[in-house]
């Protein structure tokens, strides 16, 4: 088997560039003549086609493409429910309760004597 050279690994590549150039031409008359085929059947002119265009309006995303660049919402931020009335500890009420509430509960107080006033 012949050693493959830079050079020549260079020309395999141009070659199939061309080649993978020339598919993607042929492939994009089928498709223009589509867009062609809606344009006429919604009356769509190329000045509205331009003027969607400088609004933004994005092309359809690929599945999978939207969890890839969407940015996680911040999350809301919530309000204090209960205060620890010694240390000033709060609580939203969300999720696990803190430990000073446990400890407390345990003792035999009540959630509703740590509600804060609102």
């Amino acid at each position: 088997m012949a050693k493959d050279t830079y050079q020549t690994l260079q020309a395999q590549i141009r070659k199939l560039q061309e080649k993978a150039e020339s598919v993607r031409q042929k492939q994009r008359q089928p498709v223009i003549a589509s867009i062609l085929r809606s344009m006429q059947e919604f009356s769509i002119t190329l000045d509205e086609l331009k003027a969607a265009q400088a609004k933004g309006v994005a092309p359809r995303k690929r599945a999978g493409a939207a969890a890839k660049t969407s940015a996680a919402k911040p999350a809301k931020q919530v309000a204090p429910k209960y205060r620890h009335p010694e240390t000033g500890e709060t609580w939203t009420g969300r999720g696990k309760p803190p430990r000073w509430l446990v400890a407390a509960e345990a003792g035999g107080a009540t959630r509703d004597q740590f509600l804060i006033a609102q």
